[in-house]
């Protein structure tokens, strides 16, 4: 149904724009009913997720169907019976009640919190649709694959830990996921726990928060078989929650139970990372994950397509790769957009409807990082980079550094803690606070809006 194929696109691009944990707690279990007579009804599975899409997401589900081809003037949430209710666990593990924490849950008689006890089943965090069978191998991977493979077939024995590094969107998480799916699909009985950062660290944290000891959170963790967990970078600067890992780890490791990590970064420049949890992660293989290049570029675009049954010509193929360079996510976001955009007006996604689609990127050069872009904001304002990843709090400091955050946000799809960590701050909420801020501000005609229009010129010349 074109409902189906465009919500499929929507979703593509909102799991690109918050983070996992929310994407597959208010996102994954939702469908796009009907859109008739500019409104459109979303299915969900339970109430909890339709107040939360109706309260904190709806500007963002109303923008996206936008840059879709709708735009309807209302979006209405309906509880669905064709969707399968979380009332214990979906495929990615999330508990029944998806307001609380992953992994810990209040208690009837008050707030204290428990770990519930755990079979293999219980919150993998593995996503079905990695595995290895759809993982494109290409010159700036193979290593990291046959890496992963060996240990998928001897884990714990070989490479323990690996690490692997590399930028973002260029398919980390999809293979140290994939490795998870394949030892689970050998051994059901294991106890494979995926997790990013951000999820360890928000657990531990509750554990704190709630006065109850740490001995349920550290159980959980160290009784794995086999701990994935994804973004170590984000430990930095956190120095009880690094404590923690480091004991996790530790215990994990003498048991020979295997562990896998990636970062965006090699373990000896993630900064104000303990100097012993840095000597640890370097124990076993570290990889340098690299970009994807042209025809891998090219045969991820071809094998995303097969999946939908469509036969991309070579000419759009080689289009959307050679426009789209560093990211994976993005490339596979062109591709939903475009096909999305076909079906919704009955025609076929040629070169011709592909070029005026995505014009826009033409001239953009082949990759532009974090530090480039807050260096760009900086010299935009006319503000030294000192000030912008500073502590000043002058008025012409905070709009740059807030528009910075954004341009982040909108360009490459960070994650906001990644956004906060790139501009020296602890506290991803800030993040969440600044680009909101600016993001109502685009949407009117004041100073703002001019401001980003003119940097996002910038950008790409």
């Amino acid at each position: 149904m074109q409902e189906n194929t465009l919500w499929q696109a929507v979703l593509g691009e909102i799991e690109l724009s918050v983070s996992r944990g929310n994407y597959v707690t208010w996102f994954k279990n939702t469908q796009l009913i009907r859109y008739k007579d500019d409104v459109a009804v979303v299915g969900v599975p339970n109430i909890f997720v339709k107040n939360q899409l109706e309260r904190k997401f709806n500007d963002l589900v109303v923008n996206i169907l936008a840059k879709n081809g709708i735009q309807p003037s209302r979006v209405e949430y309906k509880i669905h019976s064709g969707i399968a209710p979380t009332t214990k666990h979906n495929d990615e593990g999330i508990l029944k009640n998806p307001g609380a924490i992953t992994g810990l849950s209040e208690v009837s008689t008050g707030p204290k919190l428990r770990i519930a006890n755990v079979t293999h089943s219980y919150r993998q965090g593995l996503n079905d649709r990695y595995s290895f069978e759809n993982f494109v191998v290409g010159a700036g991977n193979e290593l990291a694959y046959a890496a992963c493979q060996a240990i998928a077939g001897s884990p714990g024995t070989r490479y323990n830990p690996l690490f692997i590094y590399g930028g973002v969107g260029i398919g980390k998480t999809h293979l140290i996921q994939a490795v998870g799916s394949a030892i689970l699909a050998a051994k059901p009985n294991a106890r494979i726990i995926y997790a990013s950062t951000e999820q360890f660290v928000q657990e531990f944290v509750d554990a704190l928060r709630f006065k109850k000891n740490t001995t349920d959170f550290a159980g959980f963790y160290r009784g794995a078989d086999v701990l994935i967990v994804d973004d170590v970078q984000f430990l930095a600067g956190k120095e009880r929650v690094q404590e923690e890992f480091f004991h996790t780890f530790n215990a994990l490791y003498q048991a020979n139970k295997q562990i896998i990590l990636t970062s965006d970064k090699p373990p000896k420049e993630i900064p104000t990372l303990e100097e012993r949890l840095r000597s640890r992660f370097a124990w076993g293989m570290s990889i340098d994950m690299q970009t994807p290049d042209f025809e891998t570029r090219c045969a991820i675009l071809q094998s995303k397509a097969a999946i939908q049954n469509i036969n991309l010509s070579q000419a759009v193929t080689e289009l959307l790769a050679t426009h789209i360079h560093s990211n994976i996510r993005e490339l596979e976001g062109a591709l939903n957009q475009l096909l999305a955009y076909c079906e919704m007006r009955g025609v076929e996604p040629d070169i011709q409807v592909a070029t005026a689609m995505f014009e826009n990127v033409k001239n953009r050069p082949k990759h532009i990082n974090a530090r480039q872009i807050i260096e760009r904001t900086a010299k935009h304002f006319h503000v030294s980079m000192e000030d912008i990843l500073g502590p000043k709090r002058d008025k012409d400091i905070v709009v740059p550094r807030q528009i910075a955050m954004y341009m982040l946000r909108c360009e490459l799809h960070l994650s906001f803690p990644k956004i906060a960590h790139e501009l020296g701050r602890k506290d991803h909420t800030t993040a969440i606070h600044s680009i909101n801020k600016i993001e109502k501000e685009t949407g009117l005609d004041g100073p703002i809006k001019q401001y980003v229009s003119e940097l996002k010129e910038k950008l790409y010349v």
